[in-house]
């Protein structure tokens, strides 16, 4: 196992670096960057642009020879310059790639283009509301799901399996934003109901509430993000452990424990569940990856949570590349990391499997 795990390991390095030069490409084909939002920027200001160029950022995007932007004209050359320098795009495409990697070697993801902030800082900042929402829609998802999924699988066919299967569906129709515009509609003083708060993880006086007043507080914020994250992930998750289940019900396994004179719960959850839990745990990396860093994006901007979501989506739309790659590289190497980690948990569910012996 030591060798697959090192093995594992060492190509993590090839990906990272794969998907880092695609999307470093594409951007470089992306308009709309910094260089020319600044320069039009200060082509609208007018006379006084140069005095203003010390107040940071407006935008990015690549740069190319002496003033290959159409908003440079009009523009003293030597301004242009200074705007791509300030921005760190007077240099060639290759020189600025090889740059980045070897500051992402040392964690060094720079500054944010517009919040002059380090890419780090900004991270770790937003972190504990994307950690908060996709812990506890994780939680309840599998608490619920698994357990349901199980009884589907034991009762297919019955009357409780269909109409909760009715509601599954309906509920996996249904988009987690559109389910969220819902809530706020009906518990959220959007028309009917004001039962819950509808912006922020907190209130604005959380700081001057006893402690039991804060886990109070702060529950009442989370109800309807997570309630709102968890419709898809519970109707997908539900059935993935029904069919799971149904499949490792009927082999001779079972059939022969079940002749041995075992009860339906010591089949059930000494054989059965150990090998139908495999296909489940195989999903958790996609899974946690898509709560914590992209699904909770829209959840993020309606309920106005100041996550990670939220700060893909604006990088993106602002092009600040330095928080887009930066994000980019952490967010890969974690799901990387999770994907072995699901692969090892492979064998302590199950001791059978043996990845020493396969190639990678």
């Amino acid at each position: 196992m030591a060798a697959y795990i090192l093995r594992r390991l060492l190509l993590i390095v090839p990906t990272l670096l794969g998907i880092l030069l695609l999307n470093f490409v594409l951007v470089q084909f992306a308009p709309g960057g910094p260089v020319e939002q600044t320069i039009a920027h200060l082509e609208g200001m007018g006379v006084g642009a140069t005095n203003r160029m010390g107040s940071g950022p407006q935008s990015d995007t690549t740069a190319t020879g002496e003033s290959g932007y159409r908003g440079a004209q009009g523009l003293d050359p030597a301004l242009v310059k200074e705007i791509e320098q300030l921005y760190g795009f007077d240099k060639p495409a290759h020189e600025r790639f090889l740059q980045m990697l070897g500051n992402y070697l040392q964690f060094d993801f720079g500054k944010s283009f517009y919040s002059d902030k380090q890419v780090v800082d900004l991270i770790i900042e937003k972190l504990p509301v994307s950690i908060s929402l996709g812990l506890w829609t994780t939680l309840l998802t599998y608490l619920v799901s698994v357990p349901l999924g199980i009884r589907k699988a034991v009762r297919d066919g019955t009357p409780f399996d269909v109409w909760s299967s009715s509601l599954i569906i309906v509920g996996y129709a249904i988009p987690n934003f559109l389910f969220a515009i819902l809530l706020i509609v009906l518990f959220a003083g959007g028309t009917y109901f004001e039962w819950f708060p509808l912006r922020g993880l907190t209130s604005p006086d959380f700081d001057q509430m006893t402690w039991w007043q804060q886990v109070g507080d702060y529950f009442w914020h989370i109800t309807l993000p997570v309630l709102a994250s968890v419709v898809s992930s519970f109707a997908t998750l539900t059935m993935l452990t029904k069919n799971s289940f149904l499949d490792e019900i009927h082999k001779q396994y079972v059939l022969t424990a079940r002749a041995k004179g075992l009860s339906e719960n010591a089949v059930l959850y000494r054989h059965v569940f150990r090998n139908a839990m495999l296909l489940i745990i195989a999903g958790m990396p996609a899974a946690l990856i898509g709560i914590f860093f992209t699904g909770s994006m829209l959840i993020e901007v309606i309920f106005s949570l100041d996550g990670l979501g939220l700060l893909g989506y604006e990088a993106v739309i602002n092009r600040d590349y330095p928080v887009i790659f930066g994000t980019l590289y952490i967010f890969t190497l974690v799901g990387l990391l999770l994907k072995l980690v699901s692969d090892i948990t492979y064998t302590l569910v199950d001791p059978r499997i043996d990845f020493e012996s396969r190639e990678v």
